[in-house]
């Protein structure tokens, strides 16, 4: 008898072969956009339960939908939508930059705890470089790297940049990320598309360059031989690949994510057209950090309709996964708000064969743009996916190359309540760290209601004669999950 039948005589050992079904496993994200105030908080003027309320309804929608991870902007341009020691508070929180949510509260932290109470993960949205946008409409604060450090910052078109290619700007942004690594439970870092800035027009309508000529010039003086391309998308690479390897030297576990343009240049594959070269224009070199496996996830943003011949979403999804080397995640983004009808009026079901192309390609999940879109439910767009592809709950695939250990079965026990009530609490067995649990009922011979919770128990109401059944599972960090504990009720 193992010492787990012993300490659970509940668990009927005969019936550990009598597992529920497993779930799908499939990442299924969507991106939370706090600039501009698209996604949260609505407005710039909320009090912090109204932020608060906010964020809820946003987690509950999200759960809802079985969608199981939320990518959360932090730092829009320079700020921070958390309690930073290196940056000022976002004007799109407090409507002016620098001032603390009063009362007082943290909404990272309160969107971890909230996301990991509903069995979702919480993926911090950094960008690296940019240090203003237009949509701010108050005062920089003094604390702002524009104003402590205004040689390493540009202003390009109507924008602040920081210089990518500036070392205390590579710094910068890497204290500002390893610090929330630190600080945070986050299941993910994620960066997007925006790295040197797309191309702004001059007055009289011609394409600026970025105006990097101190930073380049000192790099030539020093005897740099790169042209200004080449040194550009280097600055970038060394920032990718030092920023992948911090995080995993500081938490092996949290994933990083990058979503770049969609695109990686004009005929890549063949027949591909586009108006911008990421390669040329944003110097992102985004085929080399795939193919080097600098990151956990890669989530190309395909915001293409499958049938539009010169961006077709499934022939571009089809490249990214030839040049997936690493046998990284490829889970590719989706401008899931072109439903709204003043923005595209795609129809539900364009997003839904694109999820289904993704399946078929065993890519294995993808990320909507933005929450906005599920929350007006633009042409029924939540209501659709709810009831289609995502009408079970999934968990996300794991990540052998971080862990590939599976966690033993959890230790379950149950409790009459009297009548037809009990209660079931379940625990870890051993020391690995666990993240989420699994919960599954059986009533005769089906199994329902599966969820993903990161409590520790539940009630379970026993309806009618139907020999009655609890699986529980545990998932770590790297979502290994373990054989299932049943119990019979």
């Amino acid at each position: 008898m193992s010492i787990l039948a012993a300490l659970l005589p509940l668990v009927v050992r005969s019936e550990q072969v009598i597992s529920p079904p497993p779930l799908m496993r499939e990442f299924r994200a969507v991106w939370v956009a706090t600039v501009d105030n698209i996604d949260w908080p609505s407005k710039r003027t909320l009090s912090t339960n109204e932020q608060k309320a906010e964020l809820i309804r946003i987690l509950d929608v999200a759960k809802a939908m079985n969608l199981n991870a939320i990518i959360f902007q932090v730092r829009p341009s320079a700020d921070a939508l958390y309690a930073s020691k290196y940056e000022p508070w976002s004007e799109y929180l407090t409507n002016q930059q620098g001032r603390a949510p009063r009362p007082l509260y943290d909404p990272l932290q309160f969107a971890i705890d909230e996301a990991h109470k509903r069995g979702m993960e919480l993926h911090c949205w950094f960008n690296p470089y940019r240090a203003f946008h237009p949509a701010q409409k108050g005062p920089i604060h003094p604390s702002h790297l524009s104003k402590t450090d205004p040689g390493i910052v540009k202003q390009y078109g109507r924008y602040l940049w920081m210089d990518p290619s500036e070392p205390k700007v590579q710094q910068r942004s890497y204290d500002v990320m390893m610090d929330v690594v630190r600080r945070y439970d986050v299941d993910g870092v994620h960066i997007d598309d925006y790295f040197y800035p797309y191309k702004e027009k001059g007055p009289n309508g011609e394409l600026m360059d970025f105006p990097d000529d101190a930073s380049y010039g000192r790099y030539r003086r020093a005897g740099g031989q790169l042209n200004r391309g080449d040194f550009r998308r280097k600055s970038v690479d060394d920032f990718i690949e030092r920023l992948y390897g911090g995080i995993k030297r500081e938490k092996r576990w949290v994933k990083f994510g990058i979503s770049p343009f969609g695109i990686f240049r004009p005929g890549y594959p063949e027949g591909i057209k586009a108006g911008v070269d990421q390669y040329a224009d944003l110097y992102a070199d985004a085929r080399k950090w795939l193919v080097q496996g600098w990151c956990d996830y890669y989530t190309p943003q395909l915001y293409w309709p499958i049938r539009q011949a010169p961006q077709s979403y499934p022939r571009l999804l089809d490249w990214w996964i030839s040049q997936n080397k690493q046998g990284r995640h490829l889970w590719p983004g989706n401008f899931t708000g072109r439903t709204n009808p003043a923005e595209g009026n795609w129809q539900p079901a364009e997003v839904i064969e694109q999820i289904e192309i993704t399946r078929d390609r065993k890519a294995n999940g993808n990320a909507h743009f933005s929450m906005r879109a599920f929350m007006r439910n633009y042409n029924g767009i939540t209501t659709a996916l709810q009831e289609s592809v995502y009408k079970r709950p999934a968990l996300i695939p794991a990540s052998p190359w971080l862990d590939n250990q599976r966690p033993n079965a959890p230790r379950v026990e149950v409790k009459a309540l009297g009548g037809n009530r009990h209660q079931v609490t379940w625990r870890p067995d051993g020391d690995r760290d666990i993240r989420f649990y699994t919960v599954t009922t059986q009533a005769g011979t089906r199994w329902f209601n599966p969820t993903v919770t990161s409590g520790n128990s539940s009630i379970i109401e026993v309806r009618g004669d139907a020999p009655v059944r609890v699986a529980v599972t545990a998932l770590d960090r790297a979502n290994n999950e373990s054989r299932a504990t049943v119990v019979r009720l």
